[in-house]
């Protein structure tokens, strides 16, 4: 009998959870999604190319960037994946993303995964004139910072890197085009 209380106990807590009155629970406040909107420009298949220099010599790249909403909109999921200009059976590049929002914080919480499995958790600002700025800091680089701008309608970024937090050196570029 005992246990015959505690199964039924068990379904009824179950049962709550999927009636209709736990529903508002799933709709995001309207900050976090104030928040979020600001990002939502992204959101699309993009393709386009690309330049990275390590060196004396620049590297070129042709780019697709697979940008998504996930989890009632309060969420974007980015897949990149870059190969050689000059041999596209060569991946170069290959990386995950997510950003989401930290009402508590009142910032924004980036997650970037490359496909070597390494990850950087890097800060992420939306500047005043609505580009987006995520960066992190690297032991062996130093800091570097990634600035994304919408120009004509292409998704536009622009890589840096610095030693010292002043003097910025350009190692990155690329323009991509909304495809879909």
């Amino acid at each position: 009998m005992k246990n015959y209380i505690v199964f039924l106990l068990i379904l009824f807590l179950l049962g709550v959870g999927f009636t209709p009155m736990a529903q508002p629970t799933l709709k995001p406040s309207p900050k976090l999604l104030e928040a979020m909107n600001k990002t939502y420009f992204l959101v699309g298949k993009w393709k386009g190319t690309g330049w990275i220099q390590f060196g004396p010599q620049k590297h070129n790249f042709i780019q697709t960037e697979n940008v998504s909403l996930k989890a009632n909109n309060t969420v974007v999921q980015i897949e990149g994946r870059g190969v050689a200009a000059d041999d596209t059976n060569t991946v170069i590049h290959q990386a995950y993303a997510t950003v989401s929002y930290d009402l508590y914080n009142n910032k924004y919480l980036m997650r970037a995964i490359r496909g070597d499995g390494g990850h950087v958790d890097a800060d992420f600002t939306i500047l005043a004139d609505g580009a987006i700025e995520w960066k992190f800091k690297n032991p062996q680089a130093g800091e570097i910072k990634y600035t994304i701008r919408l120009v004509d309608n292409k998704w536009v970024e622009k890589g840096e890197i610095s030693r010292d937090g002043q003097n910025w050196i350009h190692f990155f570029e690329m323009s991509l085009a909304k495809v879909k």
